[in-house]
């Protein structure tokens, strides 16, 4: 763990609120990060942690509140002006260009020229060097920045992130592509940086490396602070609890004994020993016909990963897959369709609806070769059909016309669910499908999935609300950073018994690497769930 320190107060922020649409997502946040420190900013997806970085850093503009920078107030409008102020930022996808060299990246907007006003090259790479030498990397600063490994491009960007008057450095995901050598490679330039005595906020979902490399942690649940500690305060357990929250008295909510039906029926979908790059590790998942699987984990822990290979959305891992016994090899998502495997995206809006298309045509899209012959579409039997599925989902529309961006959140995702059940649909996946709706589209939605069980369909339910996992699965599955930790059934879905498994996870990964040396990557991590 990182030393405390007592230097003042360099950035401090007060009472931020943000609402977009009227939906608030930042409410009376406020927070200090020191110059010499490294803060942790720590919360689930949707807890705010985004929203304030980018208030910060000039990409939007606060409703109330007061930022300080050395004391004084800012009001950031771009992210020039961040810049210009000291404030850095340095994203999980490096604003870099691959093409150019590494020199040409470190100097990209302020070139350094002769007095005719040429770049002078000389003079760029030398300076380029000597920038890299302080981080103790020597490195061919003429080579294209795709060429280096993912630190080095890290190393890369956060040097060009702190050579232009840096005093914050927001650090957002840093670790997330690499190898626990290059965390450490990362970790040393962090606690250089940390000593010449810039404020660093650093967010990650891993957070085995939040107790090792920071003085404090921020706390967001849902918009709102939840508290600042200092790193010693916090064990695995508290800070996995203040994350998640504990409402509606969810420890004492259990799920209902497992269901006989599904003693004996049969697996539709399984996987073995899958594994990805930093990502997952020897997964082994089966889902029967008519079985409710829940996915538990915080973010980072694998969940999405695991639903994009079984769509057939992502081909970079190793492992099997089968479905119905039959060994499988899904090299689209088009393929995954046709076998009866659908997917709702946790990422609705951007992913899920054609935003200016009619709730209908959104509802018939991956199925509309069944209504065309010789190319002429039949709109007597797909308005039929779409009619048919508006009024069974009871999605509440005047029409199937109506743009489907005009319908609230609940509805668009029924639409989705709609567009699944008009083929032939086996297996779905829902990836958050309750994120942005109210509360009673909420129990729409988990009822609607109950349904699909009973009818036979397999369900693979991936939520961050843990309590909808406790109503609704008859199994729930906990990962922890790419890792099954284990596998809950009947009474033992709970949320005591979910959250004590993600930090039972966290604890045992901590220990191996403490204990041996190795990435969590070389742990074994073979379960069969």
């Amino acid at each position: 763990m990182e030393k405390k320190n007592n230097q003042g107060c360099i950035l401090e922020a007060t009472h931020i609120r943000k609402t977009f649409s009227q939906v608030v997502a930042l409410n009376d946040v406020s927070f200090e990060l020191r110059a010499g420190e490294v803060m942790a900013l720590m919360g689930e997806n949707g807890a705010g942690k985004s929203t304030l970085v980018k208030i910060i850093t000039g990409l939007y503009t606060k409703d109330s509140g007061t930022i300080r920078l050395d004391g004084k107030e800012i009001n950031p409008k771009t992210v020039l002006e961040s810049q210009k102020c000291g404030i850095q930022t340095v994203f999980q996808e490096l604003n870099l260009s691959p093409f150019l060299s590494v020199a040409e990246n470190l100097f990209l907007g302020h070139e350094i020229k002769d007095r005719y006003g040429r770049i002078d090259w000389k003079k760029t790479n030398e300076r380029a060097r000597e920038m890299l030498g302080e981080m103790s990397i020597d490195i061919d600063v003429t080579t294209p920045l795709k060429n280096l490994t993912a630190a080095l491009q890290q190393m890369v960007a956060i040097a060009r992130a702190v050579s232009v008057n840096a005093k914050v450095l927001i650090l957002d995901e840093p670790s997330s592509s690499l190898d626990a050598d290059e965390v450490e490679v990362l970790f040393r330039e962090v606690r250089r940086l940390k000593a010449k005595g810039l404020g660093i906020i650093y967010i990650t979902h891993r957070m085995n490396e939040v107790f090792e490399i920071s003085d404090r942690i921020t706390i967001l649940r849902n918009g709102e602070l939840v508290g600042v500690f200092d790193s010693e305060e916090l064990d695995m357990g508290r800070l996995v609890k203040n994350m998640i929250g504990n409402e509606m008295g969810r420890a004492t909510v259990v799920r209902k004994k497992e269901n006989p039906a599904l003693k004996d029926a049969p697996v539709l979908y399984e996987l073995k020993n899958v594994s990805k790059k930093n990502r997952l590790y020897n997964v082994n998942l089966s889902i029967k016909r008519g079985e409710i699987v829940g996915l538990a984990g915080l973010l980072g822990s694998g969940r999405t990963e695991l639903a994009k290979i079984i769509f057939g959305d992502d081909q970079d891992f190793t492992g099997e897959l089968y479905m119905s016994g039959e060994k499988i090899k899904l090299t689209s998502p088009n393929q995954a369709i046709r076998r009866g495997v659908a997917y709702c995206t946790e990422e609705r809006r951007s992913e899920g609806i054609f935003a200016l298309m009619g709730v209908g045509d959104n509802v018939i899209m991956p199925s509309i070769d069944n209504y065309a012959k010789l190319g002429v579409i039949n709109d007597k039997k797909k308005n039929r059909v779409i009619d048919e599925f508006i009024q069974k989902l009871a999605i509440k529309t005047p029409s199937g016309k109506v743009q489907i961006n005009k319908l609230s959140g609940g509805n668009q995702q029924k639409a989705l669910v709609a567009r699944w059940l008009c083929m032939d649909t086996k297996f779905i996946i829902f990836d958050e499908p309750t994120r942005g709706i109210d509360v009673g589209a909420k129990s729409e939605i988990e009822k609607l999935i109950q349904e699909l069980a009973a009818a036979g369909l397999s369900v693979l339910y991936i939520s961050s609300e843990f309590e909808e996992l406790i109503r609704g699965c008859d199994r729930v599955v906990v990962l922890y950073e790419g890792h099954v930790v284990d596998s809950l059934t009947g009474e033992d879905i709970s949320y005591d018994n979910i959250l004590g498994k993600i930090a039972e996870g966290a604890k045992r990964l901590h220990a191996a690497k403490e204990r041996d040396g190795v990435s969590s990557g070389e742990l074994n991590a073979r379960q069969e769930v």
